[in-house]
């Protein structure tokens, strides 16, 4: 199937249907037999919640956009109603994929294990008197009715699942909604045939429908599921005085209003015009679905049983040689570079460091970078321990990390509290960037200790995200590291730097410096090549440096995650240029960039992705490895993932996802096993 983000002509894809296409490939891991059917289930979750944070933010953002007068939006080169157009064309098509999916493949797959998902038709005579009694004690109280003038859009909590009661004798929806009981979103029901049986909890509503109202004369009940839009976060793509004239138009937009309402299939039209007017949707706004909506909630979904073939194999988390066998990890980073490797190493060892700095009488300092802070862990403990244990501690705190934003400040006072130093978002620029320096007083000099990380200071998703973490003392890094908390902390505006790259500062002219290099050498007749790694590519001005590369006869091969706006393969443009992507059991979450340089091999990595806003508006650290042996190791695992052929996708022209396949001679080669085989060898030695 052709894909209609590009056309003929054109150079760049669309970002949004990109972003689609995306998460498609999210959805084909839900139909992949090899992967345990707990895990599809898992991917089916995570479509969703994917999906739900795109028409919250992105979807949001181009109907707020459409308000605006063409006059002022036209230097943005947006067309949000073409653009809508084509996504709900394109979500559509998604949504009855994941329909057949979901029928065909993950109800069958869990009936082999005697778990079963009934549907309302499916309930039998005993489990229908004992779901009527459940409701009567435990669901029925939960429940409220909202009609006319008491609608408001805080009762629909964004994605819950909600009903509609359309009445035999009106066409005017009273919507159901409630407080979810200790049920949860799933409702097990009794078997007698050693089964286990699970209903929706919207099921169980439907089945009680005449003890909802009664005396009321009910026709049907249809679900719906109401999404919300975020904050309009334009800073994410566009700057300047462009963003104060679309606030300005956009001064009376009311935060939290629907975006789309998602529902039942064969609601009658007079009913969903019904609903589009009461809720303020348009036509456009409103999607036909199946029964059941709100997938994420699969995240959830009960496991009765001990079984370990419903779930992937365990990977235990790695311990590194040096860290394991010495007490002293500062010894460990002064003898040369460190990097580890997320979920393949165990965090701890980050978090073990931060401990001993807290209890080192030699620690003078530390500061470190939160960009989403976990609500609780060994690390933010271990800074709250070496402010009560006298260190001068220096926190910035991100602000405005999406939909973290509550959470963030919240631990932002608890850092004042205990004393510490905490410093909060610059107008118009978030930190993105994971670094940490510790100043320790050694023979009677100060010495930097500083860590830079391609993912956040998180344990929760260290177990989730594939990131990696440098640790150094090389006074070139450190030094600059200083510069950059020195911005940070505001006491300088503009960083002297001389290894690092840093958004905003000198990180485009960085890379742009790095492929004309790449392009020189190939102009000369030299081997030139280029190798990176990173979730999303945007950026067009860096696009247009690739597709220079590629027509000087560069030999580009890009790893991207998300969405891509490059298009590779086009003669005369960027036939140099191939891209796959992955997806599997981790987030690939890392960033790596690799320039042959005329055989002297040169690699960076870090925070930032090739966006705009990552390179323009976003404070950024993105190291150099300087370390040999360290560049290997990333050199190494990086070329694994380019050999992948069995997790991979070919990205073309039309991003159709065709996955990347073994020859008949070839090893079949599972990136993410294979990276965790070669660190076990590692770490063995």
């Amino acid at each position: 199937m052709k894909n209609k983000n590009v056309n003929k002509g054109k150079k760049f894809k669309n970002r949004d249907l990109d972003w689609l296409r995306f998460n498609e490939r999210v959805l084909q891991e839900a139909t992949d037999p090899s992967n345990p059917i707990y895990e599809r289930l898992k991917f089916l979750a995570i479509y969703s919640s994917n999906l739900d944070e795109f028409f919250k933010v992105r979807v949001s953002k181009l109907r707020q956009i459409k308000k605006v007068a063409k006059d002022i939006r036209h230097p943005l080169a947006l067309k949000p109603n073409k653009t809508l157009k084509s996504i709900l064309k394109e979500v559509h098509r998604q949504q009855e994929r994941f329909g057949e999916i979901f029928r065909e493949d993950i109800k069958p797959g869990l009936a082999q294990y005697k778990i079963h998902i009934l549907e309302l038709s499916e309930f039998n005579g005993n489990q229908r008197k004992y779901l009527r009694n459940l409701f009567t004690q435990e669901i029925q109280p939960h429940i409220r009715f909202l009609e006319g003038e008491t609608i408001q859009v805080d009762h629909f909590k964004d994605g819950s699942a909600h009903l509609v009661i359309h009445f035999k004798d009106s066409d005017t929806p009273t919507f159901v909604t409630m407080d979810h009981p200790d049920l949860g979103r799933f409702v097990e029901v009794p078997d007698r045939k050693g089964s286990f049986c699970f209903a929706f909890i919207e099921d169980v509503i439907k089945l009680n429908a005449p003890t909802l109202l009664p005396g009321e004369s009910i026709k049907a009940l249809y679900t719906i599921k109401v999404s919300r839009d975020a904050e309009l976060y334009l800073e994410d793509v566009y700057q300047g005085e462009w963003i104060q004239r679309i606030y300005d138009a956009l001064d009376k937009r009311q935060d939290g209003q629907p975006t789309r309402l998602l529902f039942e299939g064969g609601m009658p039209k007079i009913l969903q015009k019904q609903i589009g007017q009461q809720l303020g949707l348009g036509k456009i706004d409103m999607v036909s679905g199946g029964a059941h909506h709100n997938f994420s909630d699969f995240f959830g979904f009960p496991n009765p049983l001990s079984d370990t073939n419903l779930f992937y194999e365990p990977f235990p988390p790695l311990e590194s040689v040096e860290f394991k066998t010495s007490k002293n990890s500062f010894k460990v980073i002064r003898e040369k570079d460190r990097i580890l490797h997320f979920p393949y190493y165990r965090f701890d060892h980050l978090e073990n460091w931060v401990d001993q700095a807290a209890n080192d009488p030699k620690v003078v300092s530390i500061q470190i970078s939160l960009y989403r802070i976990a609500k609780d862990s060994a690390l933010t403990r271990g800074l709250i321990k070496a402010m009560e244990n006298g260190k001068e501690v220096t926190i910035f705190v991100e602000a405005k990390a999406r939909f973290d934003e509550r959470n963030n400040l919240d631990w932002g006072k608890i850092f004042e509290e205990k004393g510490g130093s905490v410093h909060y978002s610059f107008p118009n620029v978030k930190v993105h960037s994971k670094i940490l320096l510790i100043t320790r007083k050694e023979h009677g000099q100060n010495k930097f200790y500083g860590y830079i990380g391609t993912g956040n200071f998180n344990a929760k998703t260290a177990k989730l995200y594939c990131d990696h973490a440098l640790f150094t003392a090389n006074p070139e890094i450190t030094r600059d590291l200083e510069q950059v908390f020195l911005v940070l902390q505001r006491k300088v505006l503009v960083p002297r730097l001389n290894a690092l790259l840093v958004s905003p500062y000198n990180s485009r002219l960085g890379f742009e410096h790095l492929v004309q290099n790449e392009i020189d050498m190939a102009q000369q007749g030299k081997e030139a090549s280029i190798k990176i790694k990173m979730n999303s590519l945007e950026d067009l001005g860096m696009i247009e440096w690739l597709y220079r590369a590629s027509q000087a006869g560069v030999k580009v091969k890009l790893l991207v995650r998300g969405f891509c706006c490059l298009i590779p393969g086009v003669k005369d443009l960027s036939e140099n240029i191939q891209i796959i992507s992955i997806v599997d059991r981790f987030l690939e979450h890392g960033r790596l960039f690799l320039f042959h340089n005329g055989g002297d091999e040169q690699m960076y990595m870090g925070s930032a992705d090739w966006m705009t806003r990552n390179l323009d508006y976003r404070i950024e650290v993105i190291t150099p490895i300087l370390d040999r042996e360290v560049l290997q190791e990333l050199k190494d695992i990086l070329h694994i993932q380019l050999s992948d052929n069995v997790k991979a996708r070919h990205i073309d022209k039309e991003s159709n996802n065709v996955y990347v396949k073994a020859g008949k001679s070839d090893k079949k080669v599972r990136s993410q096993y294979e990276i965790y085989d070669y660190l076990k060898s590692r770490s063995a030695l």
